[in-house]
């Protein structure tokens, strides 16, 4: 049984890695927004507006994962855009652009596609909307 501390300490541990994660990927999407063009669809309107606003987005929730009172809606809001880009990560590993900066096998683009979902769960997770799959395992006791 995982006690109280121990989940605490995954849990945080969890929001911390993402929100380093989400604000490096934001402080790119800002200073470099000509790579993400190369993977964005073309039906997405004003794609370079766009990629900044996904820039900014992925500080915001970075940040809003590390305060108590933003907390949940961060972990909601970076789960749904995992999957508002998931659409840009099949058109990157369907065309595999030999410009971008990433390595365009399928070793690369196979995981990542596969991934997605646990990167869903883990912003859920980190903003405390889900406790899965530690339901029933965590000793109040402890």
């Amino acid at each position: 049984m995982l006690s109280n501390a121990t989940f605490g300490r995954t849990r945080t541990a969890a929001r911390w890695v993402l929100a380093i994660a989400y604000t490096t990927a934001g402080v790119l999407h800002l200073l470099t927004p000509e790579i993400f063009l190369l993977i964005t669809p073309g039906w997405v309107p004003y794609p370079r507006l766009v990629i900044l606003g996904t820039g900014i987005c992925e500080i915001a929730g970075a940040a809003g994962l590390l305060t108590e009172k933003w907390r949940r809606a961060a972990g909601i809001g970076l789960a749904l855009y995992a999957v508002c880009v998931f659409p840009a990560n099949i058109k990157h590993a369907l065309t595999a652009m030999g410009d971008a900066p990433v390595p365009p096998g399928w070793w690369y683009h196979g995981p990542r596609l596969l991934l997605q979902p646990i990167l869903v769960w883990w912003a859920l997770f980190a903003g405390g909307v889900v406790r899965w799959p530690f339901n029933g395992k965590i000793n109040p006791d402890r």
